[in-house]
């Protein structure tokens, strides 16, 4: 399953237009706030899919039952970049337990590896695994993080969440990802350019909410 939720008209696309926008992007504080509503969007919507029960709750005037999630589903996000947006999942699974990734994208010539130096997670078996990071493009990152996640237990589905996809890195997902999955994005963009840098894109999402690294 692979959800875009620009698909249809919402607010969300207000906040994404301004993410683009080169000229609002100076704006760190913005770009953050806009960055992490947008992850609380995807949040809501992916907490439509989780597993629910039912329990009681007596008011002032009676008793309701209401459907409640029957246990709140494990965040991880690759840093640096992913950290505003893991903010917006944390307001609506404000319970949840959390990891963190650390990844770094390597160019050798044509080729793009990806190092993880970086990682830690609380037990998986069993759990609703939601993998967050701002920008799915070839999609090894993802992958590979998946992979080294399954010493930690096998998850029983894992929801990947992006800000902005490509279409190779979907593709890439279907060939290499052997668990059940499913993609949430905010939209799903024209393709990777050379660089392997998603086209239209929005930037770096780490330099535009931290600053540049050397």
């Amino acid at each position: 399953m692979t959800f875009i939720l620009n698909q249809a008209n919402s607010i969300a696309n207000n906040m994404l237009k301004e993410l683009r926008d080169k000229n609002l992007q100076q704006d760190r504080a913005r770009f953050r706030q806009h960055v992490e509503k947008l992850g609380s969007i995807l949040a809501f919507e992916i907490s439509k899919h989780l597993p629910y029960k039912a329990e009681n709750v007596e008011t002032p005037l009676g008793t309701s039952t209401i459907q409640v999630l029957s246990e709140q589903p494990v965040l991880i996000t690759v840093l640096r970049a992913g950290i505003p947006f893991f903010q917006g999942f944390q307001y609506f699974f404000d319970q949840a337990d959390c990891g963190f990734v650390g990844a770094q994208r390597k160019e050798n010539g044509e080729a793009i590896t990806i190092d993880l130096d970086y990682l830690t997670s609380p037990a998986l078996e069993g759990k609703q695994l939601i993998m967050i990071d701002p920008m799915l493009a070839t999609g090894k990152s993802f992958v590979k993080a998946v992979e080294a996640l399954l010493r930690y237990g096998k998850p029983a589905h894992v929801y990947i969440a992006a800000l902005v996809a490509a279409p190779e890195g979907i593709a890439y997902l279907k060939e290499k990802l052997k668990l059940p999955y499913s993609v949430y994005t905010c939209a799903l963009d024209e393709k990777l350019n050379a660089q392997s840098y998603i086209v239209p894109g929005l930037g770096d999402a780490g330099d535009l909410s931290y600053g540049e690294k050397i």
